[in-house]
């Protein structure tokens, strides 16, 4: 797995200005994650995703600990869209998800021996 949006979108929104997302599990709203997550985010281009940054120690570590969620815009309630908007330059409306966490990398294993000749 890549990345998938976090480093190529068009917008992020800082974890303090996101709180309103948090949890997710209270949120009225559709909320995917794991591989749903991922397929909902391999089908949209990286200029319409949203992603929540983290903004000190303790917020990255939260968000590299939350599960890959993509969140539909279009779903969340007024009063949160609203929340999001005011911290955005763009209209929250221009966003078709929000992106919380990071998809894991895959890393190939290497064995000690191959190094023996470095």
């Amino acid at each position: 797995m890549h990345n998938g949006h976090f480093t190529s979108a068009r917008a992020s929104i800082d974890h303090g200005d996101a709180s309103v997302l948090f949890p997710v599990k209270d949120l009225d709203a559709k909320v995917l994650q794991h591989r749903d997550a991922e397929l909902a985010l391999n089908d949209v281009d990286s200029t319409d995703v949203l992603v929540v940054v983290p903004t000190s120690m303790a917020s990255s570590y939260f968000l590299t600990e939350h599960a890959l969620t993509a969140i539909p815009v279009a779903e969340l309630s007024a009063e949160v869209r609203s929340q999001l908007g005011d911290a955005l330059a763009a209209p929250i409306e221009t966003f078709e998800l929000v992106q919380i966490g990071k998809w894991t990398a895959d890393s190939p294993n290497h064995s000690l021996a191959e190094y023996g000749g470095a």
